[in-house]
């Protein structure tokens, strides 16, 4: 029987620690490292409806991309958001495992995953790590053919699991898009690093760092649904987990989360 320690190793391995942000909370959160795991679900919010689906679907493991502690907690009681996700897990034997800043930095990561769902080529980091120059902060890459940034703002609508938020476009819808750049999450912090590419996509951009970003470079900008931006991450990093554990003579059954957990529900005006 495949354990969680053997899952975390073959995780570890794609998403190495040593790539997250020093801030950042990662790794095993629940669990124990010689509990049997048969099943795993990915997930990109590791909230109370994912445990239940987990536990409706047989995981053993949930392989979050958000951690559900970022900051340090004094209590885990059921009176709490969190609180009530551990008690859940611990209830029903699931363990819980967060790969969150180093599967952004790895490669293929979050942003290539993005940039791959997009039809980006020749795919790059926007800030690579210093020393590995493979790896960092979301991806800058082209399409293999232009097209008008309102097709574009199309492609990444229809690309992208549909969510209650949608998208929001900066730029004129007739100019000629060639070199994109991503970052799947929160992506403002890289604004200043893409006024050489015809539009950014990412998400959470902030009222006056976008426009300043436009008034500097006039370049396009595409904001999307942090939960849509880092969803395709779960499928490719199911599919890599099958294909190590498979090398190590072990199988598990790998599932994907489906639930929205976007914290939007509903989008009026416009």
């Amino acid at each position: 029987m495949t354990t969680v320690r053997e899952v975390i190793t073959a995780l570890e391995k794609r998403y190495p620690p040593a790539l997250a942000a020093d801030w950042d909370a990662i790794g095993l959160v629940c669990g124990r490292l010689d509990a049997p795991v048969s099943s795993v679900l990915f997930a990109v919010d590791p909230v109370l409806a994912v445990v239940r689906e987990a536990h409706d679907v047989g995981a053993n493991l949930i392989v979050a991309h958000h951690p559900l502690f970022l900051h340090g907690v004094n209590s885990v009681a059921a009176d709490s958001a969190g609180g009530r996700v551990v008690h859940e897990l611990i209830e029903q034997g699931i363990a819980l495992f967060t790969a969150h800043t180093n599967a952004d930095h790895a490669r293929p990561g979050v942003s290539d995953a993005l940039a791959e769902r997009l039809g980006l080529i020749d795919v790059r980091p926007i800030d690579p790590i210093p020393g590995n120059p493979d790896c960092g902060t979301g991806r800058a890459g082209r399409l293999a053919q232009p097209m008008s940034l309102g097709a574009f703002a199309d492609l990444v609508l229809t690309a992208l699991p549909k969510t209650s938020a949608g998208i929001t476009v900066a730029g004129g819808l007739d100019a000629r898009i060639e070199s994109v750049g991503v970052c799947g999450g929160a992506g403002d912090s890289l604004l200043p690093l893409v006024h050489d590419l015809d539009v950014y996509v990412t998400s959470d951009l902030r009222h006056h760092r976008a426009q300043e970003h436009r008034e500097h470079s006039d370049r396009a900008l595409i904001n999307v649904p942090h939960w849509s931006s880092e969803w395709p991450w779960l499928q490719v990093a199911a599919d890599q987990l099958h294909k190590d554990l498979l090398v190590q003579g072990s199988t598990v059954d790998i599932y994907v989360s489906t639930i929205v957990t976007d914290p939007w529900t509903w989008q009026t005006g416009g």
